[in-house]
């Protein structure tokens, strides 16, 4: 008897995911204008990131913070999210929210990155309002901008995994591939614009007079557009509810051998259910002696539990996260200092001078041409993106993943040997390519292999559990991210400092770059 019901079941679990694959359940084709407004999410995230990057230092500078704690502000985001990653992509693979498991987080997110930003372009103002004793006005001014930048970093960071996530939840793999060229399209757009709008000087503007300071007017554009722009992603693709999902299928009709039972708890995966055209990949197939879903979903998300799950990921997954962290290293070495190299090293200016000297003067002419440049950056990172679907079908995923790597590698090179204006400029298109590639390869792989493992459980050779929560595996890659964020920011400070010129930041990245080139080559996982 319990032999016939759980041949039952697993034929049960068989066809579900063969009419997920092939059957009439099959994830309908998502219409252009659905993918276009799902990517604005990307578009107001990087334009905030475009204002952040104008204006983070000059605010830190103007409440007066201490340059032993400025390397603290970029370490803080990047150490909790590394940790906490993780933990929000399983918990959003387990939401049971009726709208949706993704769409709760990144709204909460988006919340997140509007207060951030309140706190770090307003904080000053608001405290200088409450506080009139100048020695507490500057620790709490100081205090509340720190923690609004940490905040803003900390969420900006965190909601890219959710709306990877939610993407692949709800398209077919080439509706993915398609919304991932969108993301990068509109992910450079907005930096473009972002950066742009950070080189105007609105202080000598009608806007700026009106609304007090330049600070303001950035906070007025930035929470304008990323308001406008995560309304429109939260309403461009609807989410089928899990809850529902789990509904639907009885307890007593799991097989006791796909239940996550204690000693299988810390399985990097779960299994896949088809509920009206949605792909929901969770643990829908209790045992039938779980009694409590919501218990188990909650034992499932401990912080050891996934890192146990992170550690018995497969070997190719683990390598992509790698050649991620190599790749993210590399051109954060270099776009987090080359405004400051731009001042330094092409322009020859000193930021340690007086502030109407011509050395600082001749800094800030650099640091605002260095604005242009990751303008320059942004906008071809968009080019590309188009560019992009060309080239797949003649070189492939590898040769796109290695030329990213390569081409960047030697424009940092040859700007570190050679500093000139026109020529930095000119190898600005480069890092484009770079950023175009992190943002676009890398979860395209990720969602081939998903692919590739639900074809063969359809064929009955993946029943062993061993399919992953997209949620996871996005967070797992955007973690290395953070991982790079905590390498230059305790890393490049000291060997700025050995050196004694930021030029070895940008030859740091070069080689850093060429080394991935054969990794990505001879390590990273490619399915034809």
């Amino acid at each position: 008897m319990g032999d016939k019901s759980e041949q039952s079941a697993l034929r049960s679990y068989k066809s579900l995911d063969e009419e997920g694959l092939f059957g009439s359940a099959e994830l309908p084709k998502r219409p252009t204008g659905s993918l276009v407004m799902h990517s604005m999410a990307m578009f107001g995230r990087e334009f905030c990131y475009g204002v952040e990057a104008a204006y983070v230092t000059p605010v830190l500078l103007s409440v007066g913070l201490p340059k032993s704690l400025y390397s603290m502000v970029w370490l803080l985001s990047p150490v909790l999210g590394f940790l906490l990653q993780p933990v929000v992509g399983s918990a959003s693979d387990h939401c049971r929210a009726r709208w949706g498991r993704r769409r709760p987080y990144i709204l909460t997110l988006c919340l997140l990155m509007l207060l951030g930003m309140a706190m770090y372009l307003n904080g000053d103002a608001i405290i200088s309002a409450l506080i009139a004793d100048p020695r507490r006005k500057r620790i709490w001014a100081i205090s509340v901008t720190m923690i609004g930048v940490v905040l803003f970093d900390f969420a900006a960071d965190f909601v890219d995994g959710p709306i990877k996530a939610y993407l692949f939840d709800v398209c077919t793999h080439r509706d993915k591939e398609r919304g991932l060229h969108y993301h990068a399209l509109f992910t450079g757009l907005g930096g473009a614009l972002g950066y742009l709008l950070g080189a105007i000087d609105w202080a000598h503007l009608e806007l700026g007079r009106l609304l007090g300071t330049e600070f303001q007017v950035m906070f007025f554009f930035s929470s304008l557009v990323l308001t406008l722009c995560f309304i429109i992603h939260l309403c461009s693709i609807p989410e089928a509810p899990l809850t529902d999902v789990a509904k639907d299928i009885p307890s007593q009709q799991a097989p006791q051998d796909l239940a996550l039972s204690s000693d299988k708890m810390y399985e990097y995966g779960s299994i896949e259910k088809v509920k009206n055209g949605y792909v929901n990949q969770e643990l829908v197939l209790q045992g039938g002696k779980t009694k409590n879903p919501a218990e188990q979903t909650q034992r499932t998300m401990t912080l050891r539990s996934l890192l146990r799950a992170l550690r018995s990921m497969p070997p190719h997954y683990r390598c992509l996260c790698i050649s991620h962290l190599i790749g993210w290293t590399a051109f954060l070495s270099n776009m987090l200092f080359f405004t400051d190299f731009m001042g330094q090293i092409v322009y020859h200016g000193d930021p340690y001078g007086a502030h109407n000297s011509t050395e600082f003067l001749i800094y800030q002419r650099g640091v605002e041409v260095g604005c242009w440049g990751l303008c320059i950056n942004s906008m071809f990172s968009s080019l590309y993106s188009y560019f992009q679907k060309i080239l797949v079908p003649c070189i492939g995923l590898k040769g796109l993943y290695f030329m990213g790597y390569l081409l960047f590698g030697l424009g940092t090179g040859f700007i570190g040997l050679f500093p000139n204006v026109y020529s930095t400029l000119a190898m600005c298109t480069l890092f484009g390519v770079m950023s175009s590639t992190l943002y676009t390869v890398p979860f395209t792989l990720i969602a081939v292999y998903h692919r590739e493992e639900q074809k063969q459980r359809a064929l009955g050779g993946g029943l062993d559990g061993s399919s992953r929560g997209q949620g996871l595996d996005c967070a797992a890659l955007t973690c290395m991210v953070q991982l790079a964020q905590i390498l230059v920011g305790s890393g490049l400070g000291l060997l700025v400092n050995t050196a004694g010129s930021v030029v070895v930041v940008v030859i740091t990245a070069s080689a850093v770059a060429l080394i991935g080139c054969c990794f990505v080559a001879l390590f990273v996982r490619y399915v034809d």
